[in-house]
């Protein structure tokens, strides 16, 4: 099973999970057009998309999706509630209702040979859903868009071989930043996004001897330095009570606009 990052951040997000014969795009935030020519240097077109999952219905996660959707044909994995928001969204277009498979959190769905597992968030959206995948015995995480997690988040995690986390901001800069209070109350809360800090505390209950890499995503491109998020959560892991430190496992930050290494969980 493989992982690139196609896209990530506040103004798109899309990240590519298969294995050799199933092929997943998780979230479509970015241009149809862009998404091409992503799968292009994967080696990929469109037409070999199994499914496209998508986490909840803001546009950074289904800008794309419409496009997509009515070119292709593809069918669509969203919650009930995430799917009732995507059809109500006027600049997504209309898309043929029968494209939507329902997933239900904490409920397995198979596409192919990979096992779709969706876990409930918190996040100011209708019914957002974080993703973990499994094939072959290989696990990826793919967790972003939460302002808070709980026990019930990784219990629903562990044992991962590879995790894409949020670390979308640094509070200090988000507190300093030009964006209004209300937005700051909005990131902040927990119905919000992770900061560097919280997502180097819920990597430090999620590592294990096993973890193969993690990918560190969706960074604000105001309230966020890559350099910055790298470090915090390597500190944050360090200074945690387990017996790891930051750098005992592979660590890489997902790029704005340009796509990922593909990192390939063994």
């Amino acid at each position: 099973m493989r992982l690139c990052s196609i896209a990530s951040g506040s103004s798109g997000n899309c990240v590519y999970v298969g294995s050799d014969t199933t092929h997943l795009l998780m979230d479509v935030g970015i241009s149809g057009k862009r998404t091409e020519g992503a799968l292009a240097k994967l080696g990929l077109t469109m037409k070999d998309i199994d499914g496209i999952c998508i986490t909840h219905e803001h546009a950074d996660h289904i800008s794309g999706l419409g496009v997509l959707a009515r070119k292709y044909d593809v069918p669509i994995y969203a919650t009930k509630g995430t799917a009732e928001a995507i059809m109500q969204t006027p600049s997504v277009g209309k898309i043929d209702k029968s494209l939507f498979q329902i997933v239900t959190p904490d409920e397995k769905c198979t596409i192919k040979d990979i096992s779709l597992y969706p876990v409930r968030t918190s996040h100011d959206a209708a019914d957002p859903v974080a993703y973990r995948i499994n094939y072959g015995g290989k696990r990826i995480g793919i967790l972003t868009d939460l302002g808070c997690y709980s026990d019930y988040t990784v219990e629903c995690l562990r044992n991962l071989d590879l995790l894409y986390l949020e670390a979308n901001h640094d509070v200090h800069m988000l507190q300093v930043g030009p964006y209004p209070y209300y937005l700051k109350r909005r990131i902040l809360g927990e119905r919000g996004h992770l900061s560097n800090e919280s997502a180097g505390k819920l990597l430090s209950r999620l590592l294990h001897d096993n973890m193969q890499a993690i990918v560190l995503g969706h960074l604000s491109k105001e309230n966020n330095l890559p350099e910055l998020a790298y470090e915090s959560v390597r500190v944050e892991v360090t200074m945690s009570d387990t017996d790891y430190n930051g750098g005992d496992f592979p660590l890489y930050v997902a790029k704005r606009d340009e796509v990922s290494e593909v990192i390939e969980v063994r």
